[in-house]
């Protein structure tokens, strides 16, 4: 088999640079290891910024999220008792879409189907070979059967995990990382959202995040130990511990219920470069991750397609390899910007083994600071609704 762009991963970036290519003529395949169901069932993201929400609509993928998400013009900080509310449209004249990460998928693959995109499931042992000549190719397994598919590009979206970025490891990659000593203990409940907008709560006990997937279904997290085992969360003690890191007026309007997911994430800060290898690219989690704080994952890897999809048409309908060749800078300069928000997101909410009374003054300081400067608002809005591709 043979295709012009062989696309390894069936997550949101694989899905988005497939549709795009294939809207703009450009054959490709997209190899993903697991079932349809099981990428059905990844809970991620929920945040979008407008940039990726006009991507889904350029990709025809974009007419359940008009509909059905929560556009956002702010979120509140939540210190010392207090809130305050950052204006993300009186700053940037931007909104985000609350939007979840398993809707983006589902609707993008439907867009695929409809529009004859080739997606191979349970495709085993997937390999990337020779992309640092003329003529790449892909291997992979199915039903036992080995196969080969010749390609002119591959697209590394296969996440952190994913083969893509182990076939560039002793090719000249450097890895950059910073693991965060805590994790975010996460529930998903049938109840209706604390708040209208995202609260991120710094307090002495800890981050907390309310955040929500639609007006019935909410999204909560709490700062936690990586010693801390699910299994020792019951759902009490998740609401109790949430309303005691919020305001009291929030916290006594709250509503509780079963969790039907519960989970604890690590955090980390991770980028790996350059995100081109010859013919192969790194996509969205296989090159770099970030910390959820400033809800950038998932933007990020959007901002990735971004680029590499205008570098492939370019290529192909104008014959120019100037996009091709620009991708990696160009998507790294992003990558940076988007790593130092999260990373700043991350040490002003949270609460370090070693923040100590000095540490603890200075992360005050710093919200304060926050909620009395223009400039400062202005700078954190627009980062947070994502700086321009």
């Amino acid at each position: 088999m043979r295709t012009q762009v062989a696309i390894i991963g069936s997550g949101p970036s694989g899905l988005l640079l497939g549709q795009l290519l294939t809207n703009a003529g450009i054959d490709n395949v997209i190899l993903e290891r697991a079932t349809k169901d099981y990428v059905l069932g990844r809970i991620r993201a929920g945040v979008l910024e407008e940039g990726m929400a006009n991507m889904l609509v350029e990709a025809g993928a974009g007419e359940r999220m008009r509909r059905e998400g929560l556009p956002h013009e702010g979120f509140d900080l939540t210190f010392s008792g207090r809130h305050h509310r950052i204006d993300l449209h009186k700053y940037t004249g931007k909104r985000v879409v609350v939007y979840g990460q398993t809707e983006v998928t589902r609707d993008l693959m439907d867009c695929r189907e409809k529009t004859g995109g080739v997606t191979v499931y349970e495709a085993a042992n997937v390999q990337p070979h020779e992309f640092d000549a003329e003529k790449p190719y892909v291997t992979y397994e199915k039903d036992g059967v080995s196969h080969r598919l010749d390609c002119d590009f591959i697209a590394g979206c296969d996440g952190y995990h994913g083969p893509s970025r182990k076939a560039v490891e002793g090719k000249g990659l450097e890895t950059f990382e910073r693991v965060y000593p805590f994790g975010w203990l996460g529930i998903i409940s049938e109840v209706q959202p604390v708040s209208h907008e995202l609260i991120y709560s710094n307090h002495q006990r800890g981050f907390a995040l309310c955040s929500m997937r639609s007006l019935t279904r909410s999204r909560y997290y709490v700062q936690c130990s990586l010693d801390d085992k699910v299994e020792e969360w019951s759902d009490d003690r998740f609401w109790d511990e949430l309303r005691s890191r919020l305001p009291a007026e929030t916290a006594e309007k709250m509503v509780t219920g079963p969790s039907i997911e519960k989970s604890i994430a690590p955090l980390r800060s991770f980028v790996a470069e350059p995100m081109r290898f010859g013919r192969l690219f790194l996509v969205g989690d296989a090159a770099h991750i970030v910390p959820p704080t400033g809800a950038k994952g998932l933007n990020l890897a959007a901002s990735d397609v971004r680029y590499l999809f205008d570098g492939l048409r370019e290529y192909y309908l104008d014959k120019s390899d100037a996009g091709v060749d620009a991708y990696s800078q160009r998507a790294l300069r992003r990558v940076w910007k988007a790593e130092r928000f999260s990373w700043w997101m991350t040490n002003t909410m949270h609460r370090f083994p070693d923040t100590g009374a000095f540490g603890q003054r200075m992360q005050e300081a710093e919200l304060d600071y926050l909620s009395g400067s223009d400039a400062a608002q202005k700078s954190l809005a627009e980062n947070y609704v994502g700086l321009p591709y």
